[in-house]
């Protein structure tokens, strides 16, 4: 049976290796240049532990279910994950009242070892908080996660089980005929189809519309972040979030994989035809700086080397929305996934193949002994011991050749980052992290394009930042 799926973000990556792994013929679509670069690229990066959402919503089911399942799958997809642990800091006794609410949350969604701390217990795990912090939600399960590395890992894994990526095309129709999905085009060509995924992201429900299919209206919420260097990665060990509002979970100081220290998000709700505004703001910023500072009042934003904007898919029900079309057969819908989708996406993916498509949908399936959970990721030769790199060095120079020096990046994982797939200057960033470092690729930019050009066979001003006309440079300028 033919399934595509629209949208190669972690959910749809996901979903798209879940459906391999029952031998479905699976192809994926995407309409950026590489993996994750939607919503997935511009979030958190933050596995929530599952208190924050309301019993008996999907979001409440899929979220510690998809927290629990991280741990085997980056075993199985190789990639990191760190079990931080969280805190939801309270300034004061009515505050506390949200925190309990929180913690019955979480105990009736099956989050483990939740417990309130008071302020000795906060400071003594957290000593940079602010000292009027009187109460926290301590969930030791939280974690951080670089969500990028997830969807290329579940991409890459897929398409060795068979799957085909099609990159760079963008959906323009869908045919449907009798009552059933038939084709999804694009501006390139068109693919057949008896099973659509709609994991579109925001664009989820213009996919919908054009397939006729029930959905609900999807809007952009704009939030902003500040990075702060891994210099100051001492200063928090855990995630921490003040008491939520109704609107969002606040802003945010969260340790990253790699040592930074990520402040943010805002939430601006922006118009449906905002859906590409990734602008920064100095009104935005401003207000990062100042409720950050509230809850790590020391930190030093003379370490700021980032600022950029995510946005992420909001709808009126304030729910996933993943369910079958009941106008079309063979058309799933996969969207409104706000957070904690990210969380959630493991769950997800399980969700829509064994309980909407085999459930539901009443297409048994069976699964494929053929098929294989493992990928190995690119191994970052600066986190082997010394006597181990050298000799790999012995072996391939290239190893040893250092072209990023923030992050330390050598030749050869720039070289393995292209052998699969990475064909811009973005692509070669989130698979290897060079130019993601603290000179912000202002010393890297042309190594890296160098090799680029390269090993594609192509003059350096072919080479993109990362799609359509993102030159970085236009040709020569002496010979």
């Amino acid at each position: 049976m033919k399934a595509v799926v629209i949208g190669a973000g972690i959910v749809g990556s996901l979903i798209a290796r879940e459906l391999t792994r029952y031998g479905f013929d699976v192809s994926i679509i995407e309409k950026e240049a590489d993996v994750g670069w939607g919503v997935t690229k511009a979030n958190s990066g933050i596995v929530h532990a599952g208190y924050d959402d309301e019993p008996g919503t999907l979001r409440a089911a899929l979220c510690a279910k998809g927290n629990a399942m991280y741990e085997e799958l980056s075993k199985e997809l190789d990639f990191k994950v760190k079990r931080t642990g969280s805190f939801v800091v309270a300034f004061s006794d009515e505050e506390l009242k949200i925190l309990k609410e929180l913690l019955k949350r979480g105990e009736i969604n099956g989050v483990p070892n939740l417990k309130i701390l008071d302020r000795n217990e906060i400071l003594s795990m957290e000593p940079h908080l602010s000292p009027e912090v009187k109460y926290a939600l301590y969930a030791p399960t939280a974690g951080v996660i670089f969500p990028w590395d997830v969807a290329i890992a579940a991409v890459e894994n897929a398409t060795a089980n068979g799957a085909k990526l099609f990159l760079n095309e963008r959906v323009v129709d869908i045919e449907v005929k009798d009552g059933r999905v038939r084709k999804v085009i694009t501006d390139k060509e068109e693919h057949r189809a008896d099973i659509v995924i709609n994991a579109a992201g925001l664009y989820g429900d213009e996919i919908a519309k054009m397939a006729g299919s029930e959905h609900v209206p999807i809007h952009p919420r704009k939030g902003e972040y500040i990075v702060l260097d891994s210099r100051v990665s001492k200063m928090v060990k855990r995630v921490i979030f003040p008491t939520p509002t109704e609107k969002s979970k606040g802003i945010l100081v969260v340790p990253t994989l790699t040592g930074e220290v990520l402040l943010g998000p805002t939430a601006q709700d922006l118009p449906p035809e905002m859906k590409d505004d990734l602008s920064t703001t100095a009104e935005g910023l401003n207000l990062v700086k100042e409720k950050a500072t509230k809850l790590v009042p020391d930190l030093p934003f003379s370490e700021v080397f980032k600022t950029f904007a995510g946005l992420r898919p909001e709808s009126p029900q304030k729910d996933f929305f993943i369910k079958k079309s009941e106008k079309v057969w063979g058309f799933v819908n996969v969207i409104a996934i706000r957070s904690p989708g990210l969380t959630a996406a493991p769950a997800i993916a399980k969700y829509v193949v064994e309980k909407v498509i085999e459930e539901d949908m009443r297409i048994p399936l069976e699964k494929r002994e053929s098929f294989n959970p493992t990928r190995k990721g690119i191994p970052h030769f600066a986190d082997l011991p010394p006597e181990k790199w050298n000799e790999i060095i012995k072996k391939d120079p290239k190893a040893g050749k250092i072209i990023c020096f923030c992050n330390n990046v050598t030749e050869r994982e720039i070289i393995e980052a292209i052998r699969r797939g990475a064909r811009t200057l973005d692509g070669i960033k989130f698979r290897t992290r060079a130019m993601a470092g603290r000179c912000q690729a202002n010393f890297c930019t042309t190594r890296v394009m160098k090799v680029l050009a390269r090993e594609l066979g192509v003059d350096m001003s072919e080479i993109m930042l990362k799609s359509g006309s993102s030159w970085v440079v236009d040709g020569k300028v002496r010979k």
